[in-house]
């Protein structure tokens, strides 16, 4: 994928990784479910965080979260995801931890000629993210291609 405002470059899969970390950052600020966050932003707003995202990185990342939950009036939910019963679950993983997994997820089912962004919404819209995305199974944990082969397969 090229970068929006230097068309000479090209977005990196750290570009990616930081976007899908700031997708589960600002996802679990607002207690929302990624998709309502990734679909809040849409395609050209991801393209743009895409290409913005090697400058991004180095800001606070405190400070990059309110400044999307602010740029896309994103609202406050109900989706906790550290709700979980503590017989299946001591610790959830953290975001940067879920940044990863949606990565590897997006570049092990990324389609001919299809992008980034455009993989990003293809991906959260799956059904396969409320699997993902319930801690009190291991889902997360399963190794990368076995992510990518249920998601494939339309579930575990």
């Amino acid at each position: 994928m090229k970068n929006v405002f230097f068309p000479d470059e090209d977005i990196t899969e750290d570009d990616l990784y930081f976007v899908c970390y700031m997708i589960e950052k600002v996802s679990r600020q607002i207690k929302q479910p990624n998709r309502y966050t990734v679909n809040k932003m849409g395609y050209n707003e991801l393209a743009k965080k895409l290409s913005s995202a090697n400058v991004l990185h180095s800001q606070n990342p405190l400070q990059t979260a309110s400044e999307w939950i602010e740029e896309f009036s994103l609202e406050d939910g109900t989706f906790d995801v550290s709700a979980v019963n503590p017989d299946y679950c001591q610790k959830i993983p953290s975001e940067t931890q879920m940044g990863k997994v949606y990565k590897r997820l997006i570049l092990n089912t990324m389609q001919v000629g299809e992008d980034f962004a455009q993989a990003i919404v293809r991906v959260y819209n799956n059904d396969i993210c409320n699997t993902l995305d319930n801690y009190n199974c291991s889902a997360y944990y399963e190794p990368s291609p076995y992510i990518a082969r249920s998601y494939f397969a339309g579930g575990f």
